[in-house]
């Protein structure tokens, strides 16, 4: 016969400010383990949000990102008639050259952000129709201007229209602000790469290629042209790859998170633990009186085991509402030398990652207070005060 679960909810409630402090030690942990996944997913989302399988990025073999590529402009001429490549409103490959560098952005508190500025020839933005001026206007070809993207101009004042950047040899006019999607344009700067290149004095060694493939299969073949071509000595892949591997500088910052959590989690299964053998040391009485009335060691086992898992998920369910805030607050963290501007995600994967969590904290916090109390003999747990 199993003992009713309205006796331990009923349990909870009385023991209500002992319940309160357990439940919202576990909720801390699952807090913590959930602002550090939010900034995960989040940084993971900036940047494959910004992939399409049909745009392909060419940088220099060996090299790991475009910043550290370094693309030949005559190379550029041999690789845009490849086959396979779409083309362009004006029957032109549509094929941009590209390069990345980076601007010290000033901010309030009077400390710079690195932030990727992208030069590109204006086919470069036919490559991307998913990335629309919302403030603004696009900067004009040959002139000293800028387009910001949308996270850059929510979270500093010096990167509005109207205000200008000291970049290179000069001033460049902001003349519009950009949306991407959410993806990792909205953390950079776009101008025209022929100025861009002047001004930096590197007009023959750039960064890299975009281009566009007519379809998938042709994508494909594209790449495992570039690749094979021993002349070129290029790499290529598809975006989505391309900003799969860029989220690796996500990897140690989950890691050290998902240990705290961890650590935290060995405290908070020690205090569920203490407050479920204080619960069978206060209560044994109760127990003798359960035996007495015909319930099995089975059945006070079990009774003091769910006790303990509902008093987790409570945590679990607290530590979720304590983390659902930072939902969609923007941050910034520095990628690849430049700073990347994104917000939190609080997945419902991460959130019933979170309860299940809290679940194992209190399997294991109250599995061996449940086996003391199941074991008391019923004499002298009547005799206990």
């Amino acid at each position: 016969m199993a003992i009713p679960l309205a006796y331990n909810l009923r349990n909870l409630v009385v023991r209500k400010t002992t319940t309160l402090m357990t439940a919202l030690g576990i909720a801390l942990t699952v807090a913590v383990l959930l602002s550090i996944l939010a900034l995960v997913n989040g940084l993971k989302g900036a940047l494959t949000a910004s992939g399409d399988p049909l745009r392909i990025v060419v940088v220099r073999k060996g090299s790991t990102s475009e910043l550290v590529s370094n693309f030949v402009r005559a190379a550029f001429q041999d690789l845009k008639f490849k086959p396979g490549m779409a083309t362009g409103s004006d029957g032109q490959p549509l094929a941009s050259l590209e390069m990345i560098t980076i601007v010290n952005l000033a901010r309030e508190n009077d400390s710079d952000v690195n932030v990727n500025v992208r030069a590109m020839l204006p086919v470069g933005r036919e490559l991307r129709p998913n990335v629309r001026i919302v403030q603004g206007r696009w900067f004009n070809p040959g002139q000293r201007e800028m387009v910001v993207g949308r996270m850059l101009a929510v979270q500093h004042d010096s990167a509005q229209v109207g205000k200008k950047i000291h970049f290179g040899r000069g001033d460049w006019d902001i003349v519009g602000v950009m949306d991407g999607g959410g993806g990792a344009t909205d953390s950079e700067i776009w101008a025209d790469l022929n100025q861009i290149s002047s001004d930096m004095q590197r007009v023959e060694i750039l960064s890299s290629a975009t281009l566009k493939a007519t379809d998938a299969v042709a994508a494909q073949a594209l790449i495992n042209d570039i690749n094979n071509d021993q002349r070129l000595d290029m790499s290529a892949q598809n975006e989505q790859a391309y900003y799969v591997a860029q989220t690796d500088s996500a990897t140690p910052i989950r890691d050290v998170g998902i240990f705290v959590a961890i650590v935290m989690a060995v405290g908070s299964s020690f205090a569920a633990m203490n407050t479920m053998y204080a619960a069978v040391s206060r209560r044994a009485r109760e127990i003798g009186t359960l035996r007495v009335l015909g319930f099995s060691r089975g059945s006070i086992l079990i009774s003091f085991f769910v006790e303990s898992m509902l008093l987790s998920i409570l945590g679990g369910v607290l530590g979720c509402l304590l983390a659902l805030p930072l939902n969609g607050m923007s941050t910034q963290l520095g990628a690849n030398f430049a700073t990347l501007a994104f917000g939190f995600k609080v997945t419902p994967d991460a959130m019933i990652g979170g309860v299940v969590f809290a679940v194992v904290m209190g399997a294991i916090g109250g599995l061996f207070p449940a086996r003391m109390a199941s074991k008391k003999e019923i004499l002298t747990a009547l005799r206990e005060v």
